[in-house]
């Protein structure tokens, strides 16, 4: 619909033709039209870009197609990227019509015939032109609108996708993966009960603490499922409190130790005098040093070394855990934190590929930062960098 008052930009170099135009739009009908008149495409294009600038917003172009700076279709382009919302009639000579319809097949709203323009054709043609521009623009924001449900549907329904396919996966890796540690159990604990009166103490010793380890392995992989159930529905928060950070790591590398003792691993650290507490999340950064060493333990060659270090600055907590074991092909080091990956050179070594997706899970809601450097068969170094919270 016309608005109460319509700003009509003429692009005309014949003077007669735009004082003729000027007396059209003299008659009563028009009362509600203003007419601004240039001569040259260039004083049109100069108009438009100030027109956000002065009290002047034109609502439709009237366009010559034969300018002394510009012919035929060359006009339409610039004048449709610089006034992108304003309709456009062109105003055409009786052998012009091929090309006045060709303008309309690349933007133009309407043309007119000049040697037959009188006060209805050019009422029509203008309302026409303000109407249809306007209905193609509505069209083009609902189609936009549209465009961005339906993105918007098609992503939610590919997430719902890949969730159930996650499902699957994880269900379907974490009763393979239990199922191990239930047979040594099951086997274990019929042995112990049919045999007992043959075995040694050492040997009931060795059987209990391979159950020991079985049950152990279990509750970690049920852990693991639960924490990153809880990551991925947006339920993993952080539960800030005072911690002593130098007796923190120390527990963290005594009990890591029992483990890399088993598989003839020394590990080494370096843990300096802290002489405050700080405030941090103790279950999230048990679960970054504990998978990053328990990864770093699994992964090396018996007899090597792994080396954990922190370091303090004035604005962070550094923890780097450094191992020389087989490393990780670096074509494949870009999906490293994702679930359920495993790099292509652990060979038969056991693990659902969950640590380090966990791992990253816990350095976000940290609000941290990790790195790492790999080199297959020379070793890896994570840092993790936290920010510093004294108390």
């Amino acid at each position: 619909m016309l608005g109460s008052s319509v700003n009509i930009l003429l692009i005309e170099d014949n003077l007669a033709d735009a004082r003729f135009l000027h007396e059209v739009l003299k008659q009563p009908k028009f009362k509600n039209f203003s007419l601004f008149h240039v001569k040259r495409l260039k004083e049109a294009l100069n108009l438009l870009d100030k027109s956000s600038q002065v009290s002047v917003c034109f609502d439709v172009i009237l366009l010559d197609l034969t300018l002394p700076d510009s012919q035929g279709l060359d006009s339409l382009q610039p004048l449709m990227e610089c006034g992108v919302n304003l309709p456009i009639v062109v105003l055409t000579n009786t052998n012009d019509n091929e090309l006045a319809i060709e303008a309309v097949r690349q933007g133009a709203q309407d043309y007119l015939v000049k040697r037959q323009v009188n006060d209805e054709s050019l009422l029509r043609s203008l309302r026409y032109a303000i109407e249809r521009k306007q209905t193609l623009e509505s069209l083009h924001t609902l189609n936009q609108t549209l465009k961005e449900e339906v993105d918007k549907c098609t992503l939610e329904l590919v997430k719902a996708q890949e969730l159930n396919q996650f499902k699957s996966e994880f269900v379907s890796i974490l009763s393979h993966d239990i199922r191990n540690p239930l047979n040594t159990i099951l086997l274990t604990a019929g042995l112990l009960q049919n045999s007992d009166e043959q075995l040694s103490k050492e040997k009931k010793l060795t059987h209990f603490q391979m159950i020991r380890s079985a049950i152990k392995n279990m509750a970690l992989l049920l852990d693991e499922a639960s924490f990153i159930g809880k990551a991925d529905t947006g339920r993993l928060r952080c539960q800030i409190s005072q911690l002593d950070l130098q007796d923190f790591c120390s527990e963290i590398i005594k009990g890591s130790k029992i483990s890399a003792k088993y598989r003839n691993i020394n590990i080494t650290s370096i843990i300096p005098e802290i002489d405050f507490e700080i405030f941090s999340d103790e279950n999230l950064l048990r679960h970054i040093l504990d998978n990053l060493l328990t990864n770093a333990v699994k992964y090396s060659p018996p007899g090597s070394t792994v080396h954990f270090e922190l370091k303090l600055t004035e604005e962070f907590i550094i923890f780097s855990i450094q191992d020389w074991g087989i490393g990780i092909p670096n074509q494949e080091q870009q999906q490293l934190f994702q679930p359920f990956y495993r790099a292509s050179n652990i060979g038969m070594i056991p693990g659902t590929g969950l640590g380090l997706s966990i791992v990253a899970k816990c350095v976000d809601a940290l609000q941290g930062e990790i790195e790492f450097d790999s080199q297959v068969d020379l070793g890896t170094i994570f840092i993790v960098k936290l920010p510093l919270i004294k108390v």
